[in-house]
């Protein structure tokens, strides 16, 4: 095939190179963070399946999903809750058609992302 960059020309920005704007960014976590909800949700289901089935079932799964490994699911469940609620009200101000300015799409998504970090300590506190 022809060589397409004839002399100079610079080449088209690849991901690994190209800083993403915030706001794409957010974009991409909210939607991750409602399949990882939709995931966690799975989970619980199980945990209420497993004791409906049999105690030892029941203490299997119980096991699993209060090791350091279901600890692990369930904060990072819980960061994604808080990030998907705070996310989703930016979209719902958005829907007003207000706030689309640079500025204040930048100062709502830091305090979105601000805002679920300091609420998934203080619900870890409060449990």
């Amino acid at each position: 095939m022809a060589d397409v960059n004839r002399g100079d020309r610079p080449l088209s920005p690849h991901a690994s190179i190209y800083r993403w704007p915030l706001n794409s960014i957010m974009s991409i976590l909210h939607r991750a963070t409602g399949t990882a909800m939709t995931l966690a949700a799975v989970l619980i289901v199980w945990w209420f399946l497993a004791a409906a089935t049999s105690p030892e079932y029941f203490a299997m799964v119980d096991g699993l999903l209060t090791s350091w490994l279901g600890d692990l699911v369930f904060f990072g469940s819980l960061l994604a809750l808080w990030f998907h609620f705070f996310n989703g009200i930016r979209h719902l101000i958005w829907d007003t058609g207000a706030g689309f300015d640079d500025e204040n799409v930048t100062r709502t998504a830091i305090g979105a992302l601000v805002l679920a970090a300091v609420l998934t300590v203080i619900t870890l506190i409060a449990i």
